[in-house]
């Protein structure tokens, strides 16, 4: 069965739907607080060119999601799918972000629940790579049983060379009744 990198998944609490070119607007309105990204390796992505180059990330990835609040309709977030290696038993979540009025675990453990589920149809293995200094998702991460895996450099879009941090979540391991 070949893995399905933008279904939709509906939880209590939000839909993850492929995300479209027409929903730039309203993903960047969600994403232009700069605290969402003062973690982040691009802390400017609050700001539009910044913010465009994510957005044309995610939809030359094939994997990204909108996250859509059910209760409003509304565009909240966005994560994505990324780097199948379908021969190695792997995927990766990441490129996550919502809107500060949704931080504190509720809707990121549903979101990553959704994901992690959807995945494990397909895959053994789920990896996150976070920057090192993005102690928020660090914490998010642990908080759903991620271990953390190793550190590796990664080169910027400006050619600058960052540090990440890489956690995962085994099949085997994934209980999500108990997250």
């Amino acid at each position: 069965m070949r893995f399905d990198l933008q279904p939709r998944l509906k939880g209590q609490l939000i839909e993850l739907r492929p995300l479209a070119r027409s929903d730039f607007d309203a993903l960047f309105e969600a994403a232009s607080d700069p605290r969402i990204w003062e973690q982040h390796p691009e802390p400017d992505r609050y700001q539009r060119e910044a913010f465009r180059r994510y957005f044309e990330g995610g939809m030359e990835s094939g994997g990204a999601f909108a996250v859509i609040e059910r209760k409003t309709g509304r565009i909240i977030g966005s994560s994505r799918y990324c780097n199948l290696d379908a021969g190695g038993g792997e995927v990766e979540i990441g490129w996550t972000f919502l809107e500060r009025a949704f931080w504190g675990g509720t809707y990121n453990r549903e979101m990553k629940s959704l994901m992690l589920d959807h995945a494990f149809k397909f895959v053994d293995r789920v990896v996150f790579v976070v920057g090192e200094n993005n102690l928020r998702s660090q914490r998010a991460l642990q908080k759903i049983g991620a271990r953390f895996l190793k550190r590796v450099q990664s080169a910027m879009p400006d050619g600058t060379v960052t540090m990440n941090l890489v956690f995962v979540i085994e099949r085997s391991g994934w209980h999500p009744d108990s997250q």
